[in-house]
């Protein structure tokens, strides 16, 4: 993202808010318009032709498919859905006459298709969707498959090798040369938030947590633009909640909005794009020589993915206001906690909310009912790492990523294991203030430390310059 078009996203926010708080009755149709516009428009240009047209489509028939698969079959069949169905599909086709009007690399970052593929490729859509209405039914065995299909997209995208011969069967399909083909030819905007969102809402419909929500309000919630690139990770009843109440132009929430704003693009445009110019990289890992650079160089990047992230999630927040939706927070002074549970209770909240509700605890459970002799130590370890190396792998399928997360892993076993420890030494710790407030003081250090030392693997290619920045740092490179 860069500081236009963040500019032009809010303004498309304030103009939301000021034609919904005079026409409420269009609200719902306005944000599936706007956003919907939003997933091209921000959808990045790439070397196979018309992709950049085709993946935004792909989010909008995932979602339909997604709903199908959950919702009754009353639901199926009420017009209202009918019309939100057909409502998609107009904007679709307005986009994609964008080619002739000659606003094709305005709302997409080319022309898109010839309207003559664009209505056959619906055409091939509205039938998934018509089986899938017909045949589909709340249920483990349309939840497994459609969680198959997400995870046969996902290692596409992460996967390397997957990606180069994705991108060598679209080239061959579009009639490019797969001569040029490269693993980084496919970036499918937010597909891994629109996963999560997709997730949560078919196992909250399966476990009866969650009533059904009609297609407008789960299409909305899906992509939702503020935040459908890098969260925060919403919940649909609490998004359809606040995008159902009345909007009033100038409020306490306008003057907020702007507030977070302002901090945001503070945080991200001033302070992360500076310390960028200092953080670690590929290029300058290979080029150090001596270990204060390299804690310098390791600081820098710490606190640049930080204010980078925490200032896209202000932004995100903001802009999410003034369209009258209130986001989750994500971050809370993450860098100020004393042990490493806390630190991931306060950094990137929502996911970490999201892989303990659908993942850690669900796995946990199923530990302790089906494996009744194994101990807590072997629970927690058996639950951190897997938890934890999902997390590194969602960010990419390479070494590096997993190592990221099973270091933090084996950080937070180890957290358990001595809290647990501690449990019986703390009251005499908290009867003598100084030492309670030297040893949190110690914790916040060590902790930020062994934070700092995981982006290394985070930020770099490969393990074999990991590890030369490790031993530049504690003095043991050549």
């Amino acid at each position: 993202m860069v500081i236009t078009e963040t500019l032009i996203m809010v303004l498309a926010a304030v103009l939301f808010r000021f034609l919904t708080s005079r026409f409420n009755n269009i609200r719902g149709w306005l944000l599936l318009g706007v956003s919907t516009m939003a997933i091209f428009w921000l959808q990045p240009a790439m070397p196979i032709r018309f992709l950049e047209f085709w993946l935004p489509v792909g989010t909008l028939a995932l979602t339909v498919f997604a709903w199908l698969v959950t919702a009754d079959t009353d639901q199926k069949s009420d017009r209202s859905n009918l019309w939100t169905a057909f409502f998609m599909v107009g904007l679709v086709l307005i986009v994609a006459s964008a080619r002739y009007a000659g606003l094709g690399e305005i709302i997409t970052a080319s022309r898109p298709p010839q309207i003559s593929q664009v209505l056959f490729g619906l055409f091939m859509l509205a039938l998934v969707g018509l089986a899938l209405g017909r045949f589909a039914r709340p249920g483990r065995f349309w939840l497994m498959g459609a969680m198959i299909v997400l995870l046969l997209i996902f290692l596409i995208l992460k996967v390397p090798q997957f990606s180069l011969w994705g991108s060598i069967a679209l080239r061959s399909l579009v009639g490019q040369s797969s001569a040029a083909a490269s693993p980084f030819d496919i970036r499918w905007l937010g597909f891994s938030y629109v996963a999560f969102r997709l997730i949560h809402t078919w196992q909250d419909r399966k476990s009866g947590r969650m009533e059904a929500y009609s297609l407008m309000d789960t299409v909305n919630y899906v992509i939702f633009y503020p935040s459908i690139t890098a969260g925060p990770i919403d919940r649909l009843p609490r998004f359809v909640k606040d995008a159902h109440k009345p909007i009033i132009m100038f409020s306490t929430e306008f003057g907020k909005a702007f507030y977070r704003l302002i901090v945001g693009i503070f945080k991200k445009f001033a302070i992360a794009n500076t310390l960028t110019l200092l953080a670690l990289n590929p290029l300058n890992a290979g080029q150090i020589q001596s270990t204060g650079w390299s804690w310098v160089l390791v600081y820098a990047y710490a606190f640049q993915i930080y204010f980078d992230f925490a200032g896209y999630t202000d932004i995100a927040i903001g802009i999410g206001m003034l369209m009258g939706v209130t986001l989750p927070e994500n971050f809370k002074r993450p860098y100020l906690k004393s042990n490493l549970t806390q630190f991931w209770n306060n950094w990137h909240m929502t996911l970490t909310q999201w892989f303990r509700a659908y993942f850690y605890n669900p796995f946990t459970r199923r530990l302790r009912k089906n494996y009744r002799g194994l101990s807590v130590g072997w629970i927690v370890l058996i639950t951190q790492f897997s938890t934890m190396g999902l997390i590194g792998l969602w960010h990419g399928v390479t070494p590096n990523y997993l190592f990221w997360g099973l270091w933090h892993g084996l950080g937070l076993f180890i957290n358990n294991r001595f809290s647990d420890w501690m449990k019986p030494r703390t009251a005499v710790i908290q009867q003598r203030p100084v030492l309670q407030k030297m040893l949190d003081g110690f914790n916040t250090v060590l902790t930020f430390n062994f934070v700092a030392l995981g982006w290394v693997f985070f930020a770099l290619p490969s393990l074999d310059l990991s590890w030369r920045v490790f031993g530049q740092l504690f003095g043991l490179g050549g």
